[in-house]
């Protein structure tokens, strides 16, 4: 929290005005998103309550507001249909009010596969082999689909110990491989999400997860359009060697940087314009919107530290304030300063967009590591005048 707020509006005076951030001379209101429950993530209805607070704030002191959450997660359908998404697609609809988002960082962490089945005879089904590290407690493991696309599902251990063709039966079913339960459910469509979720969790019966290679043998039934993605738990909060062993790097952008009208931010590495390999990159699993939007300077990045100097930091987290403080600084010269009173929402998206600046790594822009480029503030603001 102390690094992000330094490099969106930190007022280097510890270091005699050398490391200031972004928007140096803004007002900060810092909420904090919520405890955690046991070793989970706070829950998104207390980040919707978090942005909520804001929204009201900014009413009451009546002051625009650019809003930066350096926080992802990757349960959920990645379409940026879920309750949360819509949420703050509704949010970033309102007047004076920008949300910036990091895509995190598990653009290389193997936590994320996907794949296309059909009834094509010799391809009939998939294999997806999942290794598991030791020392694992507990773990999930979510696949999303079409609803309307059915298959079945085999999971053998690495034992060898085998259970399946499992039937898509809707609600949850409970069976054991050698020394590890599983749970598995079989999710609906809901109103505001045509997708189906298969939810798989892992459950020791004595210490541990059974390590070694798993596999989950996908096996069509009925196929209209046939793809598939599967994501392991972001964060960390796995054992690194828990992992797909052929991996998809494309979709490992976190929720909600999914959302559509959020400001989507990945990282690069601004010592030599090259892809910050940790960041979480596009598309959503729909294909539209092209997400992250653009990326800001995310390595080695040297910002306040608790407890008072200077620390250096890497991640999506430091990357998206430097939005998020160029979202302040449009804001005060459009509606503090009168210059534009609608500077916000979609039109502030559009603005740093058409000012981001092609890095010379990626020849085809908007593209799913970089969007439509790098922060240009810069480029931005001359598009105003």
């Amino acid at each position: 929290m102390t690094h992000v707020t330094g490099i969106a509006a930190g007022n280097g005076r510890a270091s005699n005005g050398l490391y200031r951030g972004v928007a140096s001379q803004s007002d900060l209101l810092v909420v904090k998103l919520g405890s955690s429950i046991g070793n989970s993530f706070p829950r998104t209805t207390q980040l919707m309550q978090g942005i909520d607070f804001c929204v009201k704030r900014s009413l009451e002191l009546r002051q625009p507001m650019s809003i930066n959450i350096s926080f992802g997660t990757n349960y959920g359908s990645h379409t940026g249909n879920s309750i949360l998404e819509n949420y703050m697609n509704e949010i970033a609809n309102r007047g004076r009010i920008n949300i910036c988002v990091g895509t995190g960082n598990e653009g290389t962490t193997s936590k994320h596969t996907s794949g296309v089945l059909t009834m094509t005879p010799g391809a009939s089904r998939e294999i997806v082999e999942l290794a598991v590290g030791e020392y694992e407690f507990t773990f999930n493991l979510q696949i999303w689909k079409n609803f309307y696309d059915q298959f079945e599902i085999v999971i053998t251990s690495p034992g060898g110990t085998r259970v399946g063709p499992i039937p898509e039966r809707l609600g949850t079913q409970q069976f054991r491989i050698g020394p590890t339960e599983i749970y598995l459910y079989y999710g609906k469509p809901l109103p505001y999400n045509p997708q189906q979720e298969i939810y798989l969790e892992f459950i020791p019966v004595n210490e541990y997860v059974e390590t070694g290679i798993w596999t989950i043998e996908l096996v069509p039934r009925s196929i209209v359009v046939g793809n598939y993605d599967m994501w392991l738990p972001s964060g960390g909060v796995l054992n690194p060697q828990t992992a797909f062993l052929r991996p998809t790097e494309e979709t490992t952008l976190t929720i909600p940087s999914t959302a559509e009208r959020v400001i989507s931010v990945g990282a690069y590495d601004g010592s030599n314009d090259s892809l910050a390999f940790f960041s979480g990159r596009g598309f959503p699993r729909n294909g539209a919107p092209i997400k992250p939007d653009l990326t800001a300077p995310g390595v080695n990045i040297n910002s306040c530290s608790p407890g008072g100097g200077y620390t250096v930091r890497s991640g999506t987290s430091m990357a998206t304030p430097f939005v998020t403080g160029s979202c302040a600084l449009m804001m005060q010269w459009g509606i503090v300063e009168g210059h534009d009173p609608y500077m916000y929402g979609e039109k502030m998206r559009a603005y740093l967009i058409a000012g981001a600046r092609e890095l010379s790594f990626e020849p085809v822009y908007p593209n799913p590591t970089f969007g439509y480029g790098a922060l240009c503030l810069r480029n931005t603001f001359m598009l105003t005048q």
